[in-house]
């Protein structure tokens, strides 16, 4: 066994996936030998804690950048790492919610951003976002997750008015950078484990 194999079961093993598991891009980084696979497991690994956000936070953080981006290995993987690091039901729900909301959002104000056009401004969304008024998480985080999602979903608009509440609420600036980095590692590694 090579040590590509060897890094590839220890990712496999830290996800809770079959270390036999194999998509098309990770046989091709094994059977290559690639030196990133090294970089792929500190890098998932790395978005498992944090100095800013709690084990908890960025387990929700994860949830909801891995629903985002569709990835059920990596989604079964964040539910229960959150749910491990005491997160309820309810919260584990509302970050599956927030990467729903925000895939809508995100087309919709991109569509907007875009087009700059002022018309678009004066019609009406019409898209419920209740799950924003009250969110279970809190206010701060809630607005962090969507900055995360908005980022993933390349909506320069979205993300400069969650960059700004989190600002306006007291966020630092270190928290803010975590929460991307966690959203841009774990988009990463869902491109080779899916």
């Amino acid at each position: 066994m090579n040590e590509s194999t060897e890094v590839i079961q220890e990712i496999l093993q830290s996800i809770g996936l079959d270390i036999n598991y194999r998509t098309a891009s990770l046989t091709l980084l094994e059977t290559g030998d690639s030196r990133y696979l090294r970089d792929l497991k500190l890098n998932f690994t790395s978005t498992l804690t944090s100095a800013h956000l709690t084990s908890k936070e960025c387990a929700l953080l994860g949830l909801a950048t891995a629903v985002n981006n569709n990835n059920v290995p990596l989604t079964n993987f964040f539910t229960k790492y959150a749910k491990e690091n005491e997160a309820t039901d309810a919260e584990v729900g509302e970050a599956v919610g927030c990467a729903s909301l925000l895939a809508s959002n995100n087309v919709f104000y991109r569509f907007r951003h875009f087009t700059q056009k002022e018309k678009y401004t004066q019609i009406p969304a019409r898209i419920r976002m209740q799950l924003m008024m009250k969110p279970v998480t809190g206010k701060e985080f809630f607005e962090l997750a969507s900055l995360a999602v908005s980022a993933v979903n390349g909506c320069e608009m979205c993300v400069n008015a969650h960059e700004d509440s989190l600002i306006k609420l007291g966020t630092t600036e270190e928290r803010i950078f975590d929460a991307v980095r966690i959203a841009s590692l774990i988009t990463a590694t869902g491109k080779v484990i899916f």
